[in-house]
Order: C-alpha cells, then sequence, then structure tokens
C-alpha cells in the first residue's frame, strides 16, 4: 500500500497527459471525418497495440503507452488517388483539420480555467483596493482605485497578468498605465521592493486587489480573459528562452510535466485549494500544448499549416517530397531537443529526491 501511495499520483499524471494528446488528436480525427477524408488508423497511445478494431475503413487502437497517439490519414504524408485522400480535399478544409487538435487543446484549457474560477470563492480583478504598510509602489505613483491597464507596455488581460509581468522584471521598476478616476494615466517608474535570489529576482508584490463573487456571466467572461493571459505567457516565455534570459534547464519535457502534475495531483486529495491548483496547472499545460503545436517550425502542425498557407497562394501544394524532408528534419531537431529536456527533467527529478 504504501508504494501504491507514491505511485498512484504519477499514473494519475501520466493518464491526464495521455488525456491531453488524445483530445489534440481526437480534434484532427473529428474534422477529418466530418471533411469526409480517409482515416486508415485513430490511435490512443504509443508503442504495441493492446487492441485493435476495424470499422467503416478506419482501425481504432488502443496502445501500450498511455502517452500521445496519432492520426493516420490517407495522402497526408504523399500523393495518393483515393478521391477522400487528405492531399485531394479543398485547402481550407486541410487547415482547419490541421489546427484542429491545437484548438482542441486550447477549449480543453478554457473548461479547465473556468472550472477553477466557478470553485473561487472571489475572482480576482485588475484594481487596487488597499496596500500593504509600506508599500513602496504607493509611494512611488499608484493609489487605491487605481484600475491596472498595462506594465511596461503589455495590456493586462486579467489578474494573472499582473504577478507573470512583474516577475519577468529585473529591478522591480515599471511604467505602468492606468485608469484613475475615469482617465487614462501614465505612471512612470513605479516601483517594488526586489531581491536576488540565486538568478532570479523577485518582486515583493505590495498591494491588494478587488475580488468579485463568481457568478455565470464573470466566469465566463474572465475564463476567456485569463485563457488569453496564459497563451500570452506561453508567447513571451518563448522569447525570453529564445534572447536567453532562461536556458534550455528552465524547460521541461514530457517527464518533467508528469512529475508537475503528479505533485498536484497528491496535493490535491482532501484539499479544495490543491484541486484548484492541479486544475489550473492541468489547464496550463492543456493551454502551452496548444500554443506549441502552432508555432511555424517543422513537424508540428504549425508547420504544416504554415505549408498550407503557401499552397493557399500559389494555388498548388509544395511537392510532398520537399515538404516531407522539412518535416523529417524539424521532427530529428525536436526529438534532440526532447532528449536533451528530458534528460534536465530526469537530472532535477533525482537531485530534489537526494536533497
Amino acid at each position: 500500500m504504501e508504494i501504491f501511495s507514491k505511485v498512484w499520483p504519477y499514473l494519475v499524471a501520466i493518464l491526464f497527459f495521455g488525456f491531453l494528446i488524445a483530445s489534440h488528436e481526437l480534434g484532427h480525427f473529428s474534422f477529418a471525418k466530418l471533411f469526409k477524408v480517409t482515416v486508415n488508423e485513430f490511435s490512443l497511445g504509443m508503442g504495441p497495440a493492446l487492441f485493435k478494431r476495424k470499422k467503416n475503413g478506419t482501425t481504432y487502437a488502443l496502445r501500450a503507452f498511455p502517452i500521445g497517439g496519432f492520426v493516420s490519414m490517407e495522402g497526408e504524408d504523399e500523393e495518393s488517388e483515393d478521391e477522400n485522400a487528405f492531399n485531394r480535399k479543398k485547402v481550407w478544409q486541410k487547415i482547419i483539420i490541421v489546427a484542429a487538435g491545437a484548438i482542441t487543446n486550447l477549449l480543453v484549457g478554457l473548461i479547465l480555467v473556468a472550472i477553477v474560477l466557478s470553485m473561487e470563492n472571489l475572482i480576482g480583478t485588475n484594481k487596487i483596493i488597499s496596500f500593504y504598510d509600506g508599500a513602496t509602489s504607493a509611494q512611488t505613483g499608484l493609489r487605491e482605485n487605481d484600475e491596472l491597464l498595462a506594465i511596461d507596455g503589455h495590456r493586462i488581460f486579467s489578474d494573472m497578468d499582473i504577478s507573470f509581468l512583474m516577475t519577468r522584471s529585473e529591478d522591480g521598476v515599471f511604467d505602468m498605465t492606468v485608469r484613475r478616476d475615469g482617465k487614462k494615466t501614465e505612471l512612470k517608474d513605479v516601483t517594488f521592493k526586489s531581491e536576488k535570489q540565486d538568478k532570479y529576482t523577485v518582486i515583493e508584490y505590495d498591494f491588494v486587489i478587488l475580488g468579485e463573487k463568481p457568478t455565470v456571466l464573470n466566469v465566463i467572461k474572465n475564463s476567456f480573459k485569463r485563457s488569453v493571459s496564459i497563451v500570452r505567457i506561453v508567447w513571451l516565455s518563448l522569447f525570453d528562452l529564445v534572447t536567453g534570459k532562461y536556458g534550455l534547464t528552465d524547460l521541461s519535457g514530457p517527464v518533467g510535466t508528469v512529475n508537475v502534475i503528479a505533485d498536484a495531483t497528491q496535493s490535491a486529495v482532501g484539499s479544495k485549494e490543491g484541486l484548484k491548483s492541479a486544475l489550473e496547472m492541468m489547464a496550463l499545460i492543456s493551454i502551452n500544448i496548444g500554443v506549441f503545436n502552432l508555432f511555424p517550425l517543422p513537424a508540428l502542425d504549425g508547420g504544416r499549416l504554415f505549408f498550407l498557407c503557401i499552397e493557399g497562394i500559389r494555388r498548388k501544394p509544395i511537392n510532398p517530397k520537399y515538404e516531407g524532408f522539412v518535416h523529417a528534419a524539424g521532427l530529428v531537431l525536436l526529438l534532440g531537443l526532447m532528449l536533451v529536456v528530458t534528460f534536465n527533467d530526469i537530472l532535477t527529478i533525482v537531485r530534489g529526491h537526494t536533497a
């Protein structure tokens, strides 16, 4: 029983991660079927097949490892004479089929965000109602009842943006746009206490924001706003990675993701706050997967969308052989990155257990 108590959070985490990937593939599959594309196989999981059944020309398979899945469509990576092959469909149909996986992940994330917000006692806004004693931000420009509109030029969609945008600072000094007495006001050099910890700067969040009781309308409204915030977090985090603010050691792959979900799952047992944290983490990962897959990189859905957009502009497809080479090279690079990140995940977990 002691072993099971340690293992079950990881089993739940693996199943949930598998669910996110499977929902992604289900998005592709559903629209492929809607547009009458010949689907050779729809598989949940990876590795050897545990179960297979063929129906209406499609093989449905359940495979051994509950991580990932795939949809194999006729004419997806090669020319096909099948009149219902992927390559013979209209460009707009192919774009929808390819984009549907990522969009499904975004919708799953949106639903999870809505569930989390409906569990809150209060939903955070972007309006300041009070300051903590000695708040430096109150001494350098901010006032009670200010509605925060932007930080360093970045628009604030939800309360999540406030904390995230503040964590990107290296000195705790910000230019802010607020709505004060009904008018937009620009504030320069709003200062917060900050402290260096290792290679990161920790900013002291010294004010309190207004909270609203959850209702059907504001849960729906704030679900969209918070989801937009998460999408931007993914984009800005990628920008920070590319510009060198973060390194490869700050990335997490499937192993690290499963470990984080497992920790969140374990904390969720018997605790409403723990359950909210776990669902919030899952929403973040689901939206992260959706956004990442839309990046215009080879081997990702975004890379395929890029080629389809070129096809739409020039009114004829790129030679599948050349496109295949690009995606194959991208896949090799992606797998190489995943190996490095996974190795780093394992080292981090081992160090955490031996510390």
